[in-house]
């Protein structure tokens, strides 16, 4: 009883831990501003978007500095950081749970760096405004093509598809290199530091994108949260009204989607979608019935807090892809020791 009380009060305050991350996302930087300003200057924003809406006056009176710095900086920087996280969370707990192995996401299935290829084809050679369109093709084919590396004798083992991934992983970063030595000089130093994987250049516009995709997407998968859980009975998901071909497909251009808008206005931000949902796993086990709520709200506020992290640590900006980095590989090492290569059965 008690474990199941404890259970319940840690699953609360982590669907819950997304407001106050957003809260200190919003606190820190090189500008202080009192909490209560803070909160303030937000609720008043809100007030005024909707008493416009309504029809109705209103103003408020803070100090012009705190509205822009709050409202035209870190606002958008917060959301989008929160976007990202959770879609990135989310989809590597759909792609464990397609390809019942825990030791993929979407960076280690070569998903993110097709999509980074796209981007870099988009904006370095094309010079189109908008790469989310480039960024999903290459992420669909990246995952098509790793997925048919992969298949061996009509079958898909854990070990086979992470090899696969790197491989397909190596294949577009090759090519996104050849891309930023052809680029022009102008074009070249901004590739490069949003490879790293960067929150800086947010603004409204691109959490415009990125929230309603990623809102939708992790919305999708809440809804089909219980044939995830019956896809990892194989194929006798059928026999309950599961046809494990169609949801995999559907589930792998849902990950490509959400994956390919975060891409697209941050870069490659890597393993957020093997840690996140693996340590949700740990703590409340593999029913997706809360896995995915959870892992959505974790993934919003490890990426707040990274990014919070990334810009406070010293007196210059961090890519927060370089902070995940130094956290997934050596996360990535414990859980290949302790699954020996596979956690779920071959499929």
């Amino acid at each position: 009883m008690g474990r199941l009380w404890a259970k319940g009060a840690l699953s609360t305050f982590l669907l819950a831990s997304p407001a106050f991350t957003m809260v200190l996302g919003l606190l820190v930087g090189a500008y202080r501003i009192p909490v209560a300003d803070v909160v303030g200057v937000v609720a008043a924003e809100a007030a005024e978007r909707l008493s416009s809406i309504l029809g109705f006056s209103f103003s408020s009176s803070y100090p012009s500095v705190y509205e822009t710095i709050l409202l035209r900086i870190r606002l958008p920087r917060v959301l989008l950081a929160m976007a990202v996280g959770s879609a990135l969370a989310v989809s590597g707990a759909v792609l464990q749970a397609v390809f019942r192995n825990p030791l993929v996401d979407s960076y280690i299935l070569g998903i993110s760096s097709g999509a980074a290829f796209g981007v870099s084809l988009a904006v370095g050679v094309f010079s189109v405004a908008e790469a989310t369109p480039f960024a999903f093709v290459f992420s669909l084919l990246a995952v098509l093509l790793t997925c048919s590396l992969a298949r061996v004798g009509g079958r898909v083992s854990p070990i086979s598809l992470v090899l696969a991934g790197i491989i397909v992983n190596a294949f577009f970063s090759s090519f996104t290199s050849l891309l930023k030595f052809l680029m022009e000089h102008e074009k070249l130093a901004s590739v490069v530091y949003w490879l790293m994987g960067s929150f800086a250049n947010a603004d409204w516009h691109s959490v415009e994108v990125a929230l309603p995709l990623a809102s939708a997407g992790c919305l999708l998968v809440y809804l089909m949260r219980w044939q995830l859980n019956v896809l990892s009975l194989g194929e006798e998901a059928r026999a309950l009204g599961v046809e494990p071909g169609r949801l995999r497909l559907a589930m792998i251009a849902v990950v490509s989607l959400v994956t390919s808008s975060s891409v697209s206005f941050c870069g490659v931000i890597g393993w957020v979608g093997l840690m996140i949902p693996h340590m949700v796993r740990m703590a409340f086990g593999p029913d997706h019935r809360l896995l995915i709520p959870v892992s959505t709200a974790v993934g919003a506020s490890f990426m707040t807090l990274a990014d919070t992290l990334a810009r406070s640590l010293a007196s210059y900006e961090i890519p927060v892809g370089v902070l995940t980095t130094l956290l997934g590989v050596p996360f990535f090492a414990y859980l290949l020791r302790k699954t020996g290569g596979g956690w779920y059965a071959e499929g």
